[in-house]
């Protein structure tokens, strides 16, 4: 299946293999994925942070895949982190799970979430593929 995002190269900014500085979508329907927690069918949450962002990640592509869409058309994604967790530990476990879809991605440390035990939370805007 052909992607619908198309990723933005933009002058003078490094490249990143794995994120866009920009996407654009077509015009047309989209599906907005509301923060998911590292929670499991069950409601529980590990305490550890890698293993809470994989499952974050895993509800994010279950909630695309019951709208009808992919990873590949996901247009932006935002990532609230809570502070003191390791980024880059976070990365590496988002990775584990989205693979290689490069989107547009926004990062941000807060004090804390609704969830009191969550320690990261996933959102998505994604284009809904005609069919």
């Amino acid at each position: 299946m052909t992607p619908l995002i198309q990723t933005v190269a933009v002058p003078g900014q490094p490249h990143s293999p794995v994120f866009a500085p920009a996407t654009i979508t077509p015009a047309g329907s989209l599906v907005f994925v509301g923060g998911q927690n590292g929670t499991d069918s069950e409601g529980r949450i590990s305490a550890d942070f890698a293993e809470q962002t994989r499952q974050a990640m895993r509800n994010v592509l279950v909630a695309l895949d019951a709208a009808g869409t992919g990873p590949e058309h996901v247009a932006k994604l935002t990532i609230h982190l809570v502070s003191g967790v390791d980024v880059h530990a976070g990365y590496a476990a988002s990775s584990e799970v989205w693979g290689e879809h490069r989107t547009a991605i926004t990062v941000l440390i807060v004090s804390g979430l609704a969830r009191p035990d969550a320690l990261v939370e996933i959102d998505a805007i994604a284009a809904l593929p005609a069919g």
